[in-house]
């Protein structure tokens, strides 16, 4: 029995050595230690020796078991530190390389088309205005020749604020305040958001508007046609359509509205243009005088056009996107088309 214990002490070293990995190593120990190992088969044989050798086998087989589980623990230890080694070479980080950059996004459709604006009006000598979205009602009414009896306020759907004032409905309170206390000629855009009570295919309570002004000596609706023919070409294309139709706004007068022809049917009648073949694009006319007047503008010998338009149909036609609301959703799966 002493010399079985000598030698399955001896294999199970060498094995414990040669084993590659830690899956090997459990399951050499397995082998010698577990409940159905060789080291556990000669220590349930102790019981048929002699009385008198069963203390010195028993002492024996006890002391190669703890050799036993000594070698495992040290090759252990061994195989942890190469396996350590080895995620640390696989997950090495070079410092003196350069660093990753962060991932960049996209610019939203309607910022584009914003840019795109801006880069057109700034060739014809336009000037960019600002002017806050929270509004006087006596910028975005009252000056605008829309006092408070007006009928033109109940078209406005007007998202009031306390203290009487307002989430402005347009960007035209841009234009009071660039052209009070100004002197003629001059001409400027204004761009930025505004708010209305409207919600459909193509309305939204928030989207972008620009408007644009011009003010001189002999200006005329001719000038105003030519310059919205030429940004309609800049934006859609030279086949861009557009028709105008006489209407009434009351801080124009002659007023007009503009219509491009529906991208998505090209004139046929679909749902994005509710079967009419034309999509809405924005108001122009000449400059009313009494707009003028409010500017301490002298309409006896100045006068202006003024138009304005929203961001979200030129994006919406530039991109066939058929409904608004898909630009403001923030699906990933649409933004990062653009």
């Amino acid at each position: 029995m002493s010399r079985e214990l000598t030698e399955l002490e001896a294999e199970a070293r060498a094995a414990i050595a040669r084993a590659p990995t830690l899956q090997a190593l459990t399951e050499v120990r397995a082998s010698y230690l577990g409940r159905k190992g060789a080291l556990s088969g000669v220590l349930r044989g102790i019981g048929a020796l002699p009385s008198e050798e069963r203390a010195r086998v028993g002492e024996a087989a006890n002391a190669a078991k703890q050799r036993i589980e000594a070698w495992v623990a040290e090759r252990r230890g061994v195989l942890e530190r190469a396996d350590r080694e080895s995620d640390l070479a696989a997950q090495r980080l070079d410092v003196t390389l350069p660093g990753a950059g962060a991932p960049l996004g996209h610019l939203h459709p309607v910022t584009r088309v914003a840019r795109d604006v801006v880069g057109f009006f700034s060739r014809l000598g336009f000037s960019l205005e600002e002017g806050p979205e929270v509004e006087t009602e006596w910028h975005n009414f009252d000056a605008l020749n829309m006092p408070r009896d007006h009928p033109a306020r109940d078209m406005q759907d007007t998202f009031w604020v306390e203290g009487g004032t307002l989430l402005r409905t347009q960007t035209s309170p841009v234009q009071i305040r660039a052209m009070t206390g100004r002197t003629p000629p001059f001409r400027f855009i204004a761009l930025g958001r505004v708010y209305r009570r409207d919600m459909g295919p193509r309305n939204y309570p928030m989207f972008h508007q620009v408007e644009g002004f011009a003010v001189d000596e002999a200006i005329s609706f001719g000038d105003l046609k030519g310059t919205l023919y030429g940004f309609a070409r800049h934006l859609f294309g030279d086949d861009a359509e557009l028709r105008f139709r006489a209407s009434y706004f009351p801080f124009t007068e002659p007023s007009a509205e503009m219509d491009f022809r529906c991208p998505f049917c090209r004139g046929a009648g679909c749902a994005t243009c509710s079967q009419r073949g034309w999509i809405e694009w924005g108001g122009c006319g000449m400059i009313h005088p009494e707009v003028l007047r409010h500017c301490r503008v002298d309409p006896a010998r100045w006068q202006g056009f003024a138009f304005g338009m929203g961001l979200e149909r030129a994006a919406m036609d530039r991109h066939g996107i058929p409904v608004i609301r898909l630009l403001y959703d923030g699906d990933v799966r649409v933004l990062e088309q653009f």
